[in-house]
């Protein structure tokens, strides 16, 4: 196996890209250029081991491999269909401009399904190995950000979710696919939500920055917990040296602390030196990127957007969640941290009738977790720090 952030995905995204126009894929299926995607990952085994391909049968992503031991049927929920970028954003069918094009085999894909549809019972031969009754085998959102966009305890539209841990998924809830040069300029991207919705979002690097300087620090025999981390953080001094937390050598680096220093001098700003500082400003950096794609995400719908709800491990951070409210301006609230199980759990619960819509699923979720609202503060101090971000980014290269 290979991991998706394996630099051979970033080659093959630039061979596909030399076949078909990075526009074109992008207008077919609404999902931003990331090397991670299916089809590059896809291509790459056709291009270095086509023996490969040629001998497949069928491609089940991982969530459908589970669901297939399970109940001995194939098939891909929609959800993970989407961010797969080999599907048509409009017919929600595989796109085949993309693998005629691209000489990929058609024939290993299988059939797109809704989150909720109950796919069939546990096969029998399971049944009598676990010694249990029939149990249905339910479609959940099996991409964990659409899981986890089921939990966010939100009330009417107008709203932001931040689903935080190593990446951030920042976005909105949409109707319909949001197209455009706009949102492909800003590379946002549209994946499939439950209940036929389309998550209208941007991947942001995310805490993958932190646990990558935590493993180097660690392996140099100074291991920290992250609360300690972000004790040290708060008694830094603010906005030392900013960065952009998405800069793409902080993609897959052999050494983040390095790759952060190097960003700074590269910029003209203080190299960090204690861990703190590296600390703060990972936090500081991802707190200006959120603010950055919040004005965007208004932009393109129109939408004044006036809460952040931030879901997922990320919420034990507090200190980022207080500087995503001061570096927005409007009030974030946090929780449920296990938005994913949570969220899964639902759609089963609404696939077997005990809920019926995700409005009635986001209610019990505000009765039942306990939620934490951060108030923007030093709202001038992170106005003018802003604008430092956005001149560094104008002299950077994503």
């Amino acid at each position: 196996p290979y991991a998706y952030r394996d630099h051979r995905n970033l080659e093959a995204m630039q061979k596909v890209h030399g076949i078909i126009p990075k526009e074109e894929i992008y207008r077919l299926t609404g999902i931003a250029m990331w090397p991670f995607n299916s089809l590059y990952q896809l291509y790459a085994w056709k291009h270095d081991q086509p023996d490969v391909l040629k001998i497949a049968d069928n491609l089940l992503f991982m969530p459908d491999i589970f669901n297939y031991l399970f109940s001995g049927i194939k098939s891909t929920d929609y959800t993970f269909a989407s961010t797969s970028q080999l599907m048509n954003a409009y017919s929600r069918k595989w796109e085949p401009v993309l693998f005629k094009k691209l000489a990929l085999p058609g024939h290993i894909m299988n059939e797109i399904i809704e989150p909720g549809h109950i796919i069939g019972k546990i096969a029998p031969d399971l049944v009598q190995e676990i010694d249990a009754k029939e149990i249905s085998v339910v479609a959940v959102g099996s991409h964990d950000t659409a899981s986890a966009i089921v939990a966010v305890p939100a009330e009417g539209n107008n709203w932001v979710y931040i689903s935080s841990g190593t990446w951030s998924l920042m976005g909105i809830e949409s109707e319909v696919p949001v197209i455009s040069d706009k949102t492909f300029n800003y590379n946002l991207t549209n994946e499939g939500g439950v209940g036929k919705k389309i998550r209208l979002l941007k991947n942001i690097m995310g805490l993958w920055l932190l646990q990558e300087c935590r493993r180097i620090w660690t392996d140099a025999g100074q291991g920290y917990t992250y609360t300690g981390l972000v004790d040290m953080a708060r008694k830094e001094k603010a906005f030392q040296s900013i960065i952009d937390p998405d800069w793409m050598k902080f993609y897959n680096p052999d050494d983040m602390t390095a790759e952060i220093r190097s960003f700074c001098k590269m910029t003209g700003q203080p190299e960090p030196s204690g861990h703190g500082q590296f600390v703060r400003i990972i936090l500081e950096g991802l707190a200006f990127k959120y603010r950055l794609v919040l004005d965007e995400l208004r932009e393109v719908t129109g939408k004044s957007l006036e809460k952040i709800h931030i879901i997922g491990g990320g919420t034990q951070n507090e200190l980022l969640s207080q500087f995503t409210a001061n570096a927005t301006g409007i009030p974030v609230i946090t929780g449920p941290a296990e938005a994913t199980a949570v969220g899964n759990l639902m759609v089963q619960a609404m696939a077997k009738g005990f809920v019926k819509d995700l409005k009635e699923i986001r209610g019990m979720i505000r009765n039942s977790f306990k939620l934490k609202t951060f108030l923007p503060e030093n709202r001038s101090e992170w106005e003018e720090a802003y604008k430092r971000f956005l001149d560094i980014l104008k002299n950077t290269s994503v």
